[in-house]
């Protein structure tokens, strides 16, 4: 689903039209537990509404707005641009859109990552399977050079479907069988590379192929791990060219984005409010119908 600038900037043009979203997000049924009315009124210069008798709520009280003394356009912009990038976007880019300090800037893009968590439902099917190093490489003597300082991510696709990776210790059979365990569901096909820990799969109930890269076999038939091997090309580009760099304790937050947008690319629901539910505290998972005002004009 397509969602413009355009459209945002009418959406939400002030911060008064961005609590009334908030408002009806996570109050939409909303009753006075006191006096049981349903009308609310704005309380000037606070980020709140109260009831005629003097009861009070805080839209913004347990998300990620919670005692941020960002605007809250600011907030949602800042939204629009990590739901838009498929490639990311820096916490300096933040700062120079938003005018905020790199700290702050920093921050926001940490909550709004912490958003697109990966869903946790099993995949079916096809699935490959594989890993990737994300780090460099530290330069000594060229007698002494070795690789150091990598992260190993294990990555699982489901072809025409959905994604699970995450960042993991060490590339074992208990880890790697524990993955696909985890996420695959029992009877499901497994294609892999020439790995011999995934002959093991037939453990777990996987059904398992293999291409032999080392052999310079990249597709026989239909068994080949494109798929996944392209989704890893796009974390990596999009990390050296939009992060840089980034630390491994914060690594599987960044992976998390990258999943984010591959399992929705097929949404019909634009990822800007997909995440705006989210960040309202709104359970959401695949195919669960949103909503009525979500995506639809609010007035300010």
């Amino acid at each position: 689903m397509k969602y413009t600038i355009t459209q945002f900037k009418k959406d939400f043009p002030n911060d008064d039209a961005c609590l009334e979203y908030i408002l009806k997000a996570r109050f939409n049924s909303f009753k006075c537990p006191n006096c049981g009315k349903k009308e609310l009124y704005r309380v000037k210069n606070r980020k709140s509404y109260a009831c005629s008798c003097g009861y009070q709520i805080h839209p913004v009280s347990n998300t990620i707005f919670h005692k941020s003394a960002t605007t809250l356009t600011n907030w949602f912009f800042a939204v629009y641009l990590m739901s838009k990038s498929k490639n990311g976007v820096s916490a300096k880019e933040l700062q120079r859109h938003l005018g905020v300090t790199y700290k702050t800037a920093w921050r926001i893009g940490k909550k709004i990552r912490g958003l697109m968590k990966q869903d946790k439902n099993k995949l079916e099917g096809t699935i490959e399977a594989d890993e990737t190093y994300i780090g460099g490489v530290k330069r000594l003597k060229p007698s002494q050079r070795r690789d150091t300082g990598k992260a190993t991510v294990m990555g699982i696709v489901k072809r025409g479907g959905g994604i699970r990776s995450k960042k993991i210790p060490a590339q074992q059979t208990h880890i790697l069988l524990g993955m696909l365990a985890d996420n695959v569901k029992f009877g499901s096909r497994l294609i892999t590379d020439e790995s011999k820990i995934y002959e093991k799969a037939g453990r777990i109930g996987l059904f398992h192929d293999a291409v032999n890269h080392s052999a310079k076999e990249y597709v026989r038939d239909d068994v080949y791990t494109n798929t996944i091997e392209g989704f890893f090309s796009q974390l990596k580009r999009s990390i050296d060219g939009t992060y840089h760099s980034i630390s491994f304790k914060h690594l599987q937050s960044y992976v998390d984005e990258f999943a984010y947008h591959y399992n929705h690319r097929f949404s019909s629901v634009s990822l800007f409010h997909d995440l705006l539910y989210r960040l309202c505290g709104l359970p959401y998972e695949g195919g669960q119908k949103i909503p009525s005002f979500v995506g639809s004009p609010v007035s300010s």
